[in-house]
């Protein structure tokens, strides 16, 4: 589970209205558009969700873009793993964060430590210049006053541990501590089980999650020999979706209880 997002808001309406916002985090078009008919004021745009999410292509951007009307945060992360960038990784970024913007990303998220976790601040720094003037979210550390002073909008976390409903002491003081200066997003592990706690027990305005349900491949033909990738993959002849109805229940929760 990641801890992620900072970013500068262009909320839907609707989510203003209602004064709260979901982003849903996807790797394809269908779960984008599953993801805005359940009422997600915000996508965050990713490739290969089971490596907690990585770029998402260019022909994927678009392509969305084509399909929902609600804001896209483009993720940039290169690669699965840590959060510690070689300078050929860090060229990669910069590169993509030119091509996200030129190709009409709302928003970026991205994330980079040093080799002893800290923020790195000077990379962020860097990469913040690179995406301006788009609004850039953090994921994955949380080091407020650092992420503040460097002008960051918004910090998606767990609050460093492995599900936000476990981090969520320490999402609580983030957000106390943040007094607006900086929005605290809520991620990780969130399901209509929890969502209730989390947005009570935290003061959340905002929330982030997949909210996927299990699909079967329309393949007839399976050969059970051959598999793309690593043992550990995803299966071949099953899809995780966002699910509308899924997305749905957690608007409504975050509206009963917000």
């Amino acid at each position: 589970n990641l801890c992620q997002n900072f970013c500068n808001r262009k909320k839907s309406p609707s989510a203003m209205a209602e004064g709260f916002l979901m982003e849903v985090c996807v790797d394809s078009v269908e779960s984008a558009v599953n993801a805005e008919r359940g009422g997600a004021g915000r996508l965050e745009l990713c490739s290969s969700l089971l490596e907690g999410g990585l770029t998402p292509s260019l022909g994927l951007l678009q392509v969305v873009k084509q399909y929902v009307k609600i804001p896209i945060y483009a993720m940039i992360r290169p690669r699965g793993g840590d959060f510690l960038y070689s300078d050929q990784e860090v060229e990669v970024m910069r590169k993509d964060i030119e091509l996200m913007k030129s190709h009409g990303a709302d928003g970026l998220v991205l994330g980079a430590l040093t080799e002893d976790g800290r923020v790195d601040a000077e990379l962020c720094m860097e990469l913040l210049a690179a995406a301006r003037p788009l609004p850039v979210t953090f994921h994955r550390a949380v080091a407020l006053e650092t992420l503040v002073s460097l002008g960051f909008q918004r910090v998606l976390t767990s609050g460093c541990d492995s599900t936000a409903l476990e981090g969520l002491p320490l999402i609580k003081r983030l957000i106390d501590q943040a007094k607006g200066r900086i929005s605290i997003m809520p991620g990780g592990g969130i399901t209509e089980r929890n969502l209730q706690r989390i947005l009570e027990g935290s003061g959340a305005q905002e929330f982030h999650c997949s909210a996927r349900s299990g699909k079967d491949s329309a393949m007839k033909f399976r050969n059970t020999c051959v598999m793309m990738g690593a043992a550990f993959s995803a299966p071949e002849y099953g899809l995780k979706v966002a699910d509308v109805s899924k997305v749905r229940t957690l608007n409504a929760i975050a509206r009963n209880t917000l």
